[in-house]
């Protein structure tokens, strides 16, 4: 008995050894050598500021802003370190009231867009943090951002154009933008002085 016990700790700790410590590390270390920045959490400064990731969606509110979907990551939404969806289903009275809200807000933020409010800005992703929006959904905001910083529709929408990505390999989800990204170039191309810009964590202009 005492010797099948020694043999059972031993393989345990080989194992905790190898498969909580030494893979884990390789890997890293793997990653950071073959690719830095991605394995450092893909982060974007600007003027030395750290703004955020290309991987982290986060909340945008000025008027001069592309805002991307619904977070139900943690209290406020868009918190990394809680990185869930509302688990609120469709028949769920408390997700309708949530989605008539921000239709509502929406309309009244928007009044000269075209159409309906695109699903996908009503939607919240299953990890609350969907840094992306598709086409649909940032075509509609472009009448917003060209009155918020007085310029024109066919300008913001050639820049925005600039930053469709394709589907992943070709086939994968859809045609989509970077929301930070994107409001980053829109500051480089057509800057305008916002109350909000601290709040929104970006650099003055």
């Amino acid at each position: 008995m005492k010797q099948e016990l020694r043999i059972a700790a031993a393989m345990t700790l080989v194992s905790l050894v190898l498969t909580g410590l030494g893979y884990p590390l390789a890997v890293t270390g793997i990653a950071r050598i073959a690719f830095p920045r991605q394995a450092a959490g893909s982060l974007v400064t600007v003027d030395g500021r750290l703004v955020g990731s290309e991987l982290i969606g986060q909340r945008f509110t000025d008027p001069g802003y592309l805002q991307g979907r619904p977070s139900g990551a943690g209290p406020e939404g868009y918190d990394a370190a809680a990185s869930s969806g509302s688990n609120l289903g469709p028949t769920s009275r408390k997700l309708r009231d949530r989605v008539a809200a921000d239709v509502e807000r929406l309309q009244s933020e928007n009044p000269g867009a075209p159409g309906p409010v695109p699903i996908e800005l009503v939607t919240a992703s299953a990890s609350g943090l969907d840094p992306h929006i598709d086409w649909e959904a940032a075509r509609w905001q472009i009448p917003r951002v060209a009155a918020a910083r007085g310029v024109a529709v066919n300008d913001i929408e050639a820049l925005l154009a600039k930053h469709l990505e394709g589907r992943t390999f070709g086939f994968l989800g859809e045609a989509r933008l970077n929301v930070l990204l994107t409001n980053l170039d829109l500051d480089a191309h057509f800057p305008a002085a916002r109350s909000s810009r601290t709040r929104e964590g970006l650099p003055p202009p």
